[in-house]
């Protein structure tokens, strides 16, 4: 049932983005994917399974997920200019993963 719930809101999210980038303010899609719908499930899982340290270190890694959602916006709005919009977007997607896999590689190396 758990596993349900969370596919009905990702969802949700998905027409939820559809539907505000066919509106007049379309941009505002942009901003739906930054809704912590995600964190609050990982959030809740980790800290009811977990303890409260372990919620707290996941809210630190999450703080520094930020970086590289960063670059993927920003390699993708350079790449726009020079690719087409789906090769555009793989590349994006592919600087998205180099970028979360340093990330994950120096969280290792200097959390205990």
């Amino acid at each position: 049932m758990k596993m349900l719930f969370k596919a009905v809101i990702g969802a949700l999210v998905v027409v939820l983005i559809g539907v505000l980038s066919k509106s007049r303010n379309y941009y505002i899609a942009g901003l739906i994917p930054l809704f912590p719908t995600f964190a609050l499930i990982a959030h809740y899982i980790v800290g009811s399974e977990r303890s409260i340290e372990a919620l707290k270190t996941t809210i630190i890694f999450g703080l520094w997920a930020v970086i590289p959602y960063i670059v993927y916006l920003v390699s993708l709005y350079f790449l726009l200019n020079i690719l087409k919009l789906p090769v555009a977007l793989t590349a994006a997607v592919g600087c998205w993963m180099f970028a979360a896999w340093v990330l994950i590689q120096l969280w290792n190396r200097w959390h205990p």
